[in-house]
């Protein structure tokens, strides 16, 4: 969860510095109170995850384990923490208003 965080807070905060370059952006106390709740949101998001997608994001972006690592762990094929991993993903992308792909 937290690395999923942290990416999400990297990518604002890239988007915003893009922005600032162009135009006057928002004030940085402004800025932060986005990336504190764009967190909110992903630890939110992450617990409303069915448990084995929860579990595989937890252990595979958390634990920074490895896809077999997380197969091993949950008694699953690596295919089938994949999959997991990549709906999981997908859920969290589409509920944060990213794009798909």
């Amino acid at each position: 969860m937290y690395r999923i965080a942290a990416n999400a807070i990297a990518d604002r905060s890239e988007r915003l510095a893009r922005e600032r370059k162009l135009e006057p952006g928002p004030e940085s106390e402004e800025a932060c109170q986005e990336e504190a709740q764009d967190l909110a949101k992903v630890f939110a998001l992450v617990r409303e995850l069915p448990d084995d997608q929860r579990r595989v994001v937890e252990l595979r972006f958390v634990q920074q384990k490895s896809t077999r690592e997380v197969a091993e762990e949950i008694g699953r094929s690596e295919g089938a923490v994949k999959q997991l991993q990549f709906r999981g993903l997908e859920y969290l992308r589409t509920r944060m208003g990213g794009k798909n792909g």
